[in-house]
């Protein structure tokens, strides 16, 4: 089961990718920050416009370190013919994992098995492999990348000022604060 401060389950997948099928493993998404994005299925209505609201922000995840990976119960096969049918999947350029065994979605803990299909759920994974973000939406709730954005700012800034948090909503720039005995009941 996925949960906060979880090593991501061990995995292998085909995923479509610059237009090419590649091999994706949780090992090989080590060493740098990663976003999972599950989603219920290909040629359906909410998650195009999630995956192109994720693509528009790739650039900037990018420059943060990060890669996305989309994950669905579809073959990467069906990936590839959803990326070259629709404009707005077109505008994707991270791997599409195809994970029609379900193996990924259930070692994260977003199946819902009577379908065979996943909830979306959002996990920002540190290159150590360890959960740090996870966000799961009902089917009719679209996601926001910008707010994974902000996730992403937000843990990488703890994870390289140790003893400091962000409070709710940080911005990159803004205060953050330092837990101690002086700030009980002053906040």
């Amino acid at each position: 089961m996925a949960q906060i401060g979880k090593t991501i389950p061990e995995f292998k997948a085909q995923a479509f990718h610059n237009d090419e099928f590649v091999e994706v493993t949780s090992e090989s998404t080590k060493g740098k920050w990663s976003i999972f994005l599950f989603y219920p299925a290909d040629f359906t209505f909410v998650c195009p416009t999630e995956l192109e609201d994720m693509a528009n922000q790739y650039e900037e995840l990018q420059g943060l370190g990060v890669e996305v990976y989309s994950v669905s119960t579809d073959t990467h096969f069906s990936h590839k013919a959803w990326h070259d049918s629709s404009a707005a999947i077109g505008k994707i350029k991270f791997p599409m994992i195809g994970d029609q065994t379900g193996t990924i979605t259930r070692g994260f803990d977003v199946m819902i098995e009577e379908d065979h299909m996943a909830h979306r759920g959002t996990f920002l994974v540190d290159p150590d492999g360890v959960i740090q973000v996870a966000h799961i939406h009902a089917g009719g709730i679209g996601r926001s990348a910008k707010d994974m954005v902000r996730n992403v700012k937000a843990a990488q800034y703890v994870r390289e000022n140790d003893g400091e948090v962000c409070p709710a909503a940080w911005e990159q720039g803004e205060a953050t604060l330092t837990p101690s005995l002086d700030l009980v009941g002053k906040i």
